[in-house]
């Protein structure tokens, strides 16, 4: 496949995917004035596209082709599966994987496997302070993409690095995210560096770029709060001087003025990694494959979006949160987790009419097809612990938005693709809101089997509006699962699947994803290999050793053939290609 010929015209954003499909229509029209009972139809054929309309009366002879007035399926809710595969983890010289050729080779071999669906984890700068461990989800922005993502090879297409500045490759099976920075981070800005100085197409791109009035807001206050971070180098913007923390227009016309080309170059680089994903996500669209993207729900506190929006936000006088976010004991940890991000001011949001979420939400669209937001149940109600607490446990419940905030995003920007991750603690008000909304629900088979036949996870009990998994970033593998499980459930595991110990467990539950009567099906591409426990890319309630997992440099796409006919032929049994 010439993918670097393609590559050439992807220059502009792709337009998100719509999805307009129209069922079997049928119109009344009037009947004649006769006291008969009579039939009013109006038919489409889809072979021929040609149109009937007639009463016909009870008795009365129908059209000769009436027999071939077959229902047409219903293609916006056509059944799908996909697979769940962070850029992070693909193999590549650098130390991590990127948007570069792999990622062009993986849509092909999903392409090749029938499926239609690619999760990927949020897209934004990973946590680097300690103990965020290069975490997807304690990122320092909500709305920036991650530079280390960007391919240098890419790069070098592009005129901005030349190919012998390359480092020489780096064999690591697993993310060392302050390695990988060290080693990457120079030369993404002086690619960034060069497209500022250059003249031409590209120069013009960026200038659009940050001129688009969806990107420059947020884009803005990240660059500043950026470059703050790096003269100052404190634990958090709590500790920086009063004018910089409240953002004195003074203090910030300052940090302009002094630091305005740390601000160019993380604006530019900022606009790399957009155009790289940008080619990703039309390639992935011209293959017919729908890129679904991750949400966390709550934001860091040491982030652009909190500092420079403050109101949004339960913080004390002196901008320190008096509450955070976690969650009460679960199937994870006995204390709860607590998670520590600042909980918004769900009152003064609305006041606002949450333009800040209507804002993410447009960021969103711009990225992914459709996306996921973690922890859905907290629009309905949310876990609040005193930011001086130890444990997530001693927590209370709070009233969250409700429906209120997804009519004013409905409002703003119309439809959105939205998967509502209803996992943990799900009371009813939780199953009423995401009703609301239309969002499908969540299943995970790994949940399935430690209790009775009420488990929803069970499939028998999975409904069509859902998104079933075999396990998530936040399980283990199949196969590390299946090697420390009860003894009881592996048996419970056995006779639900009528499969015994010599099958392969990972195909087996794979097998029983795709069976289901949910609309989608979602594998993580550590069950599509087999892998053990060493390939689980997260375990919560711990801040070490995980986001780490990638591909190894020897397991190629091309190699994933025989995965790829496997998952092809089960897509085709279930009705999901």
């Amino acid at each position: 496949m010439a993918i670097s010929s393609f590559l050439s015209l992807m220059l502009a954003p792709p337009s998100p995917k719509l999805y307009s499909y129209s069922s079997l229509s049928s119109t009344c029209f009037k009947p004649k004035p006769t006291t008969s009972s009579s039939f009013p139809c109006q038919f489409q054929n889809g072979n021929v596209s040609t149109l009937f309309a007639s009463t016909v009366g009870v008795g009365e002879d129908l059209p000769v082709d009436y027999g071939e007035w077959f229902p047409k399926p219903d293609l916006e809710n056509r059944r799908r599966a996909g697979v769940q595969l962070h850029p992070t983890s693909f193999r590549g010289p650098h130390g991590i994987g990127d948007l570069g050729d792999e990622a062009f080779r993986f849509i092909d071999w999903l392409h090749e496997a029938g499926c239609s669906v690619w999760q990927v984890l949020p897209l934004v700068p990973p946590g680097r302070m300690a103990n965020e461990e290069g975490s997807p989800y304690s990122g320092q922005d909500a709305n920036c993409g991650n530079t280390l993502l960007i391919s240098l090879e890419e790069l070098v297409k592009d005129g901005l690095l030349m190919k012998e500045e390359l480092p020489k490759p780096v064999d690591a099976d697993r993310v060392n995210y302050s390695a990988v920075a060290d080693l990457k981070d120079p030369l993404i800005t002086k690619a960034a560096e060069r497209l500022i100085l250059s003249e031409g197409e590209l120069k013009s791109q960026l200038e659009a770029f940050r001129r688009d009035p969806n990107i420059s807001g947020w884009l803005e206050d990240s660059a500043y709060f950026a470059a703050i971070d790096d003269s100052l180098n404190t634990f958090s913007w709590y500790d920086w001087p009063e004018p910089i923390k409240n953002r004195h227009l003074a203090a910030l016309e300052e940090i302009y003025q002094s630091k305005k080309d740390f601000i160019d170059k993380f604006i530019a680089q900022q606009f790399l990694f957009q155009r790289q994903w940008w080619r990703v996500r039309k390639y992935a669209q011209m293959k017919g494959i729908s890129i679904m993207g991750d949400m966390p729900i709550y934001v860091g506190y040491h982030s652009a979006d909190v500092w420079a929006n403050r109101k949004h936000f339960l913080l004390n006088r002196n901008g320190f949160p008096f509450l955070v976010s976690g969650v009460p004991p679960d199937a994870f940890s006995e204390t709860g987790q607590l998670w520590g991000s600042p909980l918004y001011d769900w009152k003064a949001m609305e006041k606002d009419g949450f333009s800040w979420w209507i804002c993410r939400i447009r960021r969103a669209q711009d990225l992914y097809d459709e996306f996921r937001i973690d922890h859905f149940r907290g629009f309905a109600g949310f876990w609040a612990v005193s930011s001086e607490a130890k444990v997530a446990m001693v927590g209370r419940w709070k009233v969250g938005p409700g429906k209120s905030i997804f009519d004013a995003i409905s409002r703003a920007v119309g439809k959105i693709n939205l998967i509502a991750e209803d996992l943990g603690i799900i009371t009813e008000d939780v199953v009423q809101l995401r009703k609301s909304t239309g969002a499908p629900g969540m299943a995970v088979l790994q949940f399935a089997f430690g209790s009775d036949a009420d488990n929803p996870h069970l499939p028998h009990n999975h409904e069509c509006n859902q998104v079933v998994y075999t396990g998530t970033h936040d399980h283990d593998t199949i196969r590390g699962w299946w090697d420390i499980l009860k003894q009881e459930e592996k048996s419970n595991v056995l006779k639900y699947l009528s499969i015994n110990e010599e099958d392969d467990i990972s195909w087996s539950l794979i097998q029983a994803v795709l069976s289901s009567v949910a609309r989608t099906a979602i594998i993580p591409m550590q069950d599509v290999l087999g892998l053990g426990n060493s390939a689980r890319m997260n375990i919560p309630a711990t801040q070490f050793g995980n986001w780490g997992w990638r591909m190894s440099s020897s397991m190629s796409f091309d190699s994933l053939e025989p995965e790829a006919t496997k998952l092809r032929n089960m897509l085709s049994m279930y009705g999901r290609l």
